[in-house]
């Protein structure tokens, strides 16, 4: 383990530049933390925390100049790897009347992701699952995901709409990054643990300017983890959740939650892991067709539209679905939740409605334990 100080976090920048990749990170913009191309360390939010509630996000002042002293902002880093539009194949008719098929290339240029989150690597996790991991791959998917190298961050925010505690994915990082990196910001020091997670990290953490970390250094980054972890207030019983909902699809809670939904898909769309999409075909003035796929949502009516209508037409038979595909189901498809408690969901719903608090709503009258 390395401590580097905030000149080594720009070599780290600029070596993999070097190496050819784009880097990517956080970057204050329109209010939040979004994430979008950075060449210095300049372009990081430094002195930025964020305020999050259910259905509330506000970005403040800091009184220190941390570069990473916020939890996280409404995109996650689903839209580089899982693209919100992507062109899947064009059809062009022939001079001779054929039409000739031609797959769309796959942009899967080298990418470097700064900042990646506890709850953001398990979320990028679940996603591998799902695109990856079975017997059907997505290639542009996979493609992408093979180009990337994950540079995590040890969260020492904690928003109140977070709960990766409760879910066992955070708020310490404990695999499936290449580095990471543990800020430590107090009186006149200000610089990074740094711990390489994999032979490219470690090929890279040799290559920046630095010394080995002191046993104190260690210990406050501990330290500073745990004071997360502690700080976050909302919970969730991961393990007995999905028996739950299995026993109460037709809890009067579910009735309730529809009269406050406003099936907007704010919440499926700020997810990390949600994955629904639709295609479309659309034509072009020189007659060549393309299918399209898009990002789409469970919450949309016409999601589920057949031939003698939608499947789901209710708000409530739509956020059911959404709720125990998420926190039950999922477990019977991937083996895991889907849910990563980065508290996304509660904070850009515009009604602040909070899963946590609708699962605990539910258990309260169940009366049961969960087998």
């Amino acid at each position: 383990m390395k401590f580097i100080d905030t000149g080594g976090l720009q070599a780290l920048l600029a070596a993999l530049q070097q190496h050819g990749y784009e880097t990517i990170g956080p970057v204050r913009r329109d209010g939040a933390i979004v994430y979008d191309r950075i060449d210095t360390v300049a372009d990081l939010p430094a002195g930025w925390t964020d305020r999050q509630a259910p259905g509330s996000y506000r970005l403040e002042r800091r009184d220190d100049a941390a570069l990473f002293g916020y939890a996280v902002g409404p995109q996650s880093w689903k839209r580089y790897l899982f693209a919100p539009r992507q062109t899947l194949f064009s059809v062009r008719r022939e001079d001779d009347g054929t039409l000739a098929f031609i797959p769309a290339p796959i942009d899967a240029a080298k990418r470097a992701f700064i900042g990646v989150r506890a709850c953001e690597l398990a979320a990028i996790g679940v996603q591998d699952r799902v695109f990856a991991g079975g017997e059907h791959v997505d290639a542009a998917y996979a493609a992408r995901r093979e180009a990337v190298l994950l540079v995590a961050v040890n969260c020492a925010v904690a928003a109140d709409t977070c709960f990766c505690a409760a879910m066992d994915t955070g708020p310490a990082v404990r695999g499936g990054h290449d580095l990471a990196l543990t800020e430590l910001v107090d009186g006149e020091r200000h610089g990074f643990l740094v711990e390489a997670g994999s032979d490219a990290g470690a090929g890279l953490l040799a290559e920046l300017p630095g010394r080995p970390a002191t046993d104190d250094e260690i210990a406050a980054a501990r330290a500073q983890t745990a004071r997360t972890a502690a700080a976050q207030t909302r919970t969730l019983d991961a393990a007995a959740t999905p028996a739950l909902l299995r026993r109460n699809l037709e809890h009067p809670r579910f009735d309730e939650v529809a009269e406050r939904c406003l099936s907007c898909a704010n919440c499926t769309l700020a997810c990390p892991t949600c994955f629904c999409s639709t295609n479309q075909e659309v034509t072009d003035v020189a007659g060549a067709a393309h299918r399209e796929r898009l990002w789409d949502s469970c919450f949309n009516v016409e999601f589920t539209h057949l031939g003698h209508g939608a499947v789901r037409g209710s708000v409530k038979s739509r956020y059911r679905q959404w709720l125990t595909h998420k926190l039950s189901s999922w477990h019977e498809q991937f083996g895991e939740s889907g849910c990563v408690g980065c508290g996304r969901c509660i904070t850009w719903c515009p009604v602040g409605i909070d899963l946590t608090e609708e699962v605990a709503a539910i258990a309260a009258s169940d009366g049961r334990r969960a087998s």
